[in-house]
């Protein structure tokens, strides 16, 4: 991918990761429009000279008339960056979580499939266009407290897979940024303050420079990912062990955290 003169659409642009590609990306000289649901966080958006558009990415009515709106407006569109996402906490012992599944497959896999559909005849006429997929280093080695988040980005992994050899032969590259844990609101303000996570600047940063140092990547990996994107690779026996080491952790981790709030 060619890091300047594009005209770039990245969804859930307004904040978190989103917002951090779209400045950097400006920065290098592209054409970039961010995409989202939060009218104040595109309003931010804004103030740092993007231009925005409303979008609700559960609906497929709103992701087409954002494709149709953006193509007319920016006809030199050839790169999308498919990051809205959304995680929901879910209880399946005490309660229902339909609606949070429901949700979370609408935004985290719908949409982005959706979105390609009605960009992709419009990239296809582009001399060099490139798609990229938000999943998360959880779509390798799930937490089991999330699980249908985790779900949602293995599917969204195994998606990108298959459109990147679909598209070989074009014109369309398909790059896939796959995060580790990173302070985001994505899980709210727990992990957006959350000391274990890694640093949203210093997440941005890695990123860029992986994409200037290996412009022909296929999957943008940072150090910190790197343990759970390969976490199988030492067979069956490892990768369950490490399964339950990383999930007694975290599942850890997280009631002490609750027990600290309640203390407070």
């Amino acid at each position: 991918m060619k890091l300047s003169g594009n005209t770039i659409l990245i969804t859930g642009g307004g904040s978190g990761i989103g917002l951090g590609l779209a400045v950097e990306f400006k920065n290098l000289n592209n054409q970039v429009i961010v995409a989202g649901r939060s009218k104040e966080k595109l309003k931010a958006a804004e103030v740092l000279g993007l231009k925005t558009y409303s979008v609700d990415m559960t609906d497929h009515q709103s992701i087409q008339q954002l494709a149709k709106n953006v193509i007319s407006d920016f006809p030199k569109l050839n790169v999308v960056i498919q990051n809205a996402g959304v995680s929901k906490s879910e209880n399946i012992l005490n309660e229902s979580n339909s609606s949070a599944q429901e949700e979370m497959i609408a935004t985290n896999v719908l949409g982005p499939m959706r979105l390609t559909d009605a960009l992709l005849p419009h990239f296809l006429k582009q001399d060099h266009a490139t798609i990229m997929t938000t999943s998360s280093g959880l779509a390798f080695l799930p937490l089991a407290m999330n699980p249908t988040y985790c779900a949602t980005k293995a599917a969204l992994h195994s998606y990108t897979e298959s459109l990147r050899y679909l598209l070989s032969n074009t014109a369309v590259d398909v790059i896939e940024i796959i995060p580790p844990y990173v302070q985001t609101f994505l899980g709210g303000e727990r992990q957006a303050n959350d000391p274990h996570a890694m640093p949203l600047k210093e997440y941005i940063e890695e990123v860029m420079q992986i994409l200037k140092d290996q412009p022909d990547a296929t999957e943008i990996l940072v150090n910190r990912v790197r343990e759970l994107r390969f976490a199988a690779d030492g067979g069956v026996e490892k990768y369950q062990t490490f399964f339950k080491k990383f999930n007694d952790i975290m599942t850890s981790a997280h009631a002490t955290q609750d027990a600290n709030g309640r203390k407070s």
